[in-house]
């Protein structure tokens, strides 16, 4: 038995020699290269973005980027004193560091100061949006570029070029492939995004943004957790903290550290693991040199609700102006697109929601309160909106389904329609595809000036607000970041 048994260790051990021996007699892949050969994309969108310069940007493209600058500090500073925002506010300035905190004039760390205000801007889910297969919020990495810039000591046009490359990465890996369907989060995406244009502002190599890349992918695969079932703060942290682990990224490539290659197309990257199949994008066609910048594709919000909820909440105040009777309405029923369905109109925690969050991501939620309110503002989701009977009654009534003719018009369009179905048997419908905002109808500065207003409240004064609006418009003739940041402080 003994001998048996040794003979077997021996034989074990001898075929383990030889399956290493066979493994270094393999041939081996240069280092870094893709298993077709071809150069890996982590490279190719490296030297894309070293490349990229104020020279390729032209006058309308700027111009949508002061609107979603505008759009995005007015978010920030209308979420000062949600109790989320202020809380990741006292962690990042625990910190001490050269970047400031949008409307504050505290200082803390780049990274930190990346997620902080994000996380600002986010919040109230009112910044601007990408619909490819995945959808996102660009604007949410703004935060990324000001904190950088500010820390680097670039010029204002470096902080421009950084911005519109973070928009141009992350909507263009929006494009290529949904990652949600498979349990993944779009962060994913924005960490790459985040890393590259971080890496610009440093004056990195087209290596070590390489490894921008690599670090920051391979350590930050989010999970859609986030978007299921009840949410939680994190709903509006998630992309934020991309931004943040991709200034981290940014610092330890520049420090030298390497990360695995190749890391989209390897044997266990992102392509494999992530997607399940075939990845990649066109990088030739970027925006640049005369092709179209992917920020003129992006929208922004009249209201705060998850983007695909919108026109849901017009149909339903179209609606409330033809009811004589709320109590009048027998059953309610929301056709939309396939993406809608799955993330607002899924779940019973959508017919309940017990948080602003969850409130903000439902389709039930937000047409009861549109059609009880005859609004959709940040007030929509206090405590006692969300527990309101009447809002709970009219959810109860509510169904939602997906209507492929709607599916078939994203993402060009997020569409909805509201059906009510009166106590006499009257049917009054209304469906919406498009709003003031979107791509299709981009804001102009008067509109996007009148929601800044709307949304910073109190927040600022109107001498101040003034000011930050009239150097966001003269955006490229600022002597520095820190000038735009100072016109963020709203008191001292």
């Amino acid at each position: 038995m003994k001998s048996a048994l040794t003979s077997r260790r021996a034989l074990m051990r001898d075929g383990a020699t030889i399956a290493l021996l066979a493994a270094w007699a393999l041939p081996a892949r240069a280092a870094g290269l893709a298993a077709d050969g071809a150069q890996p994309l982590a490279e190719r969108l490296a030297r894309y973005a070293f490349d990229l310069s104020y020279a390729d940007i032209d006058e309308p493209t700027l111009e949508t980027l002061r609107l979603h600058l505008a759009d995005s500090l007015g978010c920030s500073l209308g979420a000062l004193d949600e109790p989320v925002v202020q809380s990741v506010y006292r962690v990042a300035a625990s910190e001490s560091g050269p970047a400031t905190l949008i409307g504050t004039g505290q200082r803390t760390t780049a990274q930190l100061a990346a997620f902080a205000n994000g996380s600002a801007i986010r919040f109230s889910d009112l910044n601007d949006g990408y619909a490819g297969k995945e959808i996102g919020h660009p604007s949410d990495l703004i935060g990324t570029c000001l904190a950088v810039a500010q820390a680097e000591r670039r010029s204002v046009r470096d902080f421009i070029v950084a911005t519109i490359l973070v928009y141009e990465i992350e909507c263009r890996l929006f494009d290529a492939a949904a990652i949600s369907p498979r349990g993944w989060d779009h962060p994913t995406y924005s960490v790459v995004a985040a890393a590259l244009a971080a890496g610009k502002l440093m004056g990195l190599s087209v290596a070590q943004l390489t490894e921008a890349v690599n670090l920051a992918l391979v350590n930050h695969i989010a999970m859609n957790q986030t978007r299921m079932q009840v949410l939680s703060a994190w709903k509006a942290l998630a992309n934020p903290a991309a931004g943040g682990d991709g200034v981290a990224a940014a610092r330890l490539a520049r420090a030298g550290i390497t990360g695995p290659s190749p890391i989209f197309e390897g044997d266990a990257g992102f392509a494999k693991m992530v997607v399940g199949g075939p990845f990649d994008v066109d990088v030739a066609s970027f925006g640049g040199r005369g092709r179209r910048f992917r920020i003129n594709d992006c929208g922004l919000k009249p209201f705060p609700a998850q983007g695909l909820t919108l026109t849901a909440v017009v149909a339903a105040i179209s609606l409330r102006a033809r009811i004589p009777d709320r109590g009048a309405i027998r059953s309610i029923a929301i056709a939309s697109t396939r993406y809608g369905y799955t993330t607002a109109g899924k779940g019973a925690d959508k017919f309940a929601p017990t948080t602003r969050e969850t409130a903000d991501h439902s389709l039930p939620y937000v047409v009861a309160r549109a059609l009880i309110d005859g609004e959709i503002t940040g007030r929509s989701y206090a405590p006692d909106k969300l527990a309101d009977p009447e809002a709970r009654a009219l959810m109860a009534k509510t169904t939602v389904s997906e209507d492929p003719a709607l599916t078939a018009k994203f993402p060009r369009q997020a569409s909805n329609r509201v059906t009510i179905t009166l106590q006499s048997g009257e049917v009054l419908t209304e469906q919406v595809d498009d709003l003031p905002g979107s791509s299709q109808r981009p804001f102009s500065r008067a509109e996007v000036e009148a929601k800044f207003w709307r949304t910073v409240g109190p927040a600022i004064s109107r001498a101040r607000g003034r000011r930050l609006l009239d150097q966001i418009w003269a955006l490229e003739k600022l002597p520095s970041v820190d000038a735009l940041l100072r016109a963020t402080i709203v008191a001292g």
